[in-house]
C-alpha cells in the first residue's frame, strides 16, 4: 500500500507545470504536497520541513535542477536524512543524464510522457527514500551505541590488555588503599622511545603484532597480583600496591625494564628492538593522596627525562603545583 502522508515537495518555475503535478498526485491520494515556484524557495520549505520526495524542473532560473540536487544533498548530509529526487526534463542524451547521475539524482520523468510515469515513480521513490532512511536512523543509533561502549569499555581491542579507563580506575582504588590502610601506590609508566622511528619502517600489521608483543613480554614479567594496561599508542602502564612503602621503588620493577630493553621480539617482519623509558610515581599515605592526574602528570613529565637519560627513573605526584 502507498504511503499517502509521503511528504513531497514540487519545485517548477512553470506554474502550470507545477499546477499539473501536484494535482495528479493529490488525485492518486497524496495528502502532503507542497509547491514552490523556483529553487530556493524549494530549499527554505525544505528547512522548514523535511520531504521524501523532491520532484523539481531541470531547467530553471537562478538555480536548475542539479544545482538544487547539490544544495539538497548538503541539506541532507547535514540533517542525516535522504531526499529521493526526481528531475522533470525534455532531454534524453545519455551524457545529460549521466552527468545528472554523478550529480546525485536519483529519477528522471520525462515531460512528454509525465501523466503516465509519475505515480508508478512516486511508488518506487516512496520505498527507496523509507529504506534509505531506515539505514540512516538504524546506523545513527548504532553509532551512539557505540559512543556509549565506548565510554564504559575497559579493553584495549588491538592488544587484549585493559585501556586507559581501567587504569585510571585501578590507580584510584590502589591510592585509596593506601591511604586507608597504608603502604604505598605504585604507577609505572612505560613508553617505546623509538615508536614513531619504527613506524616508518614496518608495516600497521607488524606495528599491531609489535603491540602485542610488547603487552605480552610485560605481562610475563610483573607480578600477578599487578595490573598492565595500555595507556597510549605507544605506553603501558603498571600498577600496583605494597604493603610496605620501602618495598615500593625501581628495584621492584627492574626485571621489567631490563626484560623489554634487552631482548627483541619476533614478528612475521623479523626481530624488532624496542626502546623503552620507565618512569616510577609513587605515593604513600605519609605524603599526603594525591588524585590520579597528579599521578598521571608526574609519570609523563617523569617519562620525559627516562627518555633523556635512558634511564629507569622514579618520581612523585608534586601536589602542591595543584593545590
Amino acid at each position: 500500500m502507498p504511503n499517502l502522508d509521503l511528504p513531497i515537495l514540487v519545485v517548477d518555475d512553470a506554474k502550470f507545470s507545477s499546477m499539473v503535478v501536484g494535482r495528479a498526485l493529490r488525485k492518486a491520494g497524496y495528502r502532503d504536497v507542497r509547491i514552490a515556484n523556483n529553487a530556493p524557495d524549494g530549499l527554505k520549505l525544505m528547512e522548514e520541513r523535511a520531504v521524501s520526495v523532491l520532484i523539481a524542473d531541470w531547467l530553471m532560473p537562478e538555480m536548475d535542477g542539479l544545482e538544487l540536487t547539490d544544495r539538497v544533498r548538503q541539506q541532507d548530509e547535514q540533517d542525516n536524512h535522504y531526499t529521493y529526487v526526481i528531475l522533470l526534463t525534455a532531454r534524453e542524451s545519455v551524457e545529460a543524464l549521466a552527468e545528472a547521475f554523478d550529480r546525485g539524482v536519483d529519477d528522471f520523468i520525462y515531460k512528454s510522457d509525465m501523466t503516465k510515469q509519475l505515480i508508478s515513480r512516486i511508488y518506487a521513490a516512496d520505498r527507496m527514500a523509507d529504506r534509505q532512511n531506515t539505514l540512516l536512523t538504524a546506523n545513527s543509533l548504532l553509532m551512539e551505541n557505540n559512543r556509549e561502549l565506548e565510554k564504559t569499555n575497559i579493553i584495549d581491542l588491538e592488544t587484549g590488555l585493559c585501556n586507559n579507563l581501567y587504569a585510571r580506575e585501578r590507580l584510584s582504588k590502589s591510592l585509596r588503599q593506601a591511604e586507608s590502610r597504608g603502604g604505598a601506590s605504585a604507577y609505572v609508566l612505560v613508553g617505546i622511545r623509538n615508536w614513531q622511528s619504527l613506524k616508518r619502517q614496518h608495516s600497521a600489521a607488524t606495528m599491531s603484532e609489535l603491540a602485542i608483543g610488547i603487552g605480552r613480554r610485560l605481562n610475563h614479567l610483573i607480578r600477578p597480583m599487578d595490573a598492565l594496561c595500555r595507556a597510549g599508542d605507544n605506553q603501558y602502564a603498571i600498577i600496583a600496591h605494597f604493603d610496605q612503602s620501602d618495598n615500593c621503588s625501581t628495584t621492584a620493577f627492574r626485571r621489567v625494564f631490563d626484560g623489554i630493553n634487552h631482548k627483541a621480539l619476533k614478528t612475521t617482519a623479523g626481530y624488532i628492538s624496542v626502546e623503552a623509558g620507565m618512569v616510577l610515581c609513587k605515593a604513600d599515605a605519609q605524603g599526603g593522596t594525591p588524585s590520579v592526574q597528579e599521578m598521571e602528570r608526574a609519570a609523563v613529565q617523569g617519562l620525559v627525562d627516562a627518555y633523556e637519560t635512558r634511564r629507569f627513573v622514579e618520581t612523585a605526584p608534586n601536589m602542591a603545583a595543584s593545590a
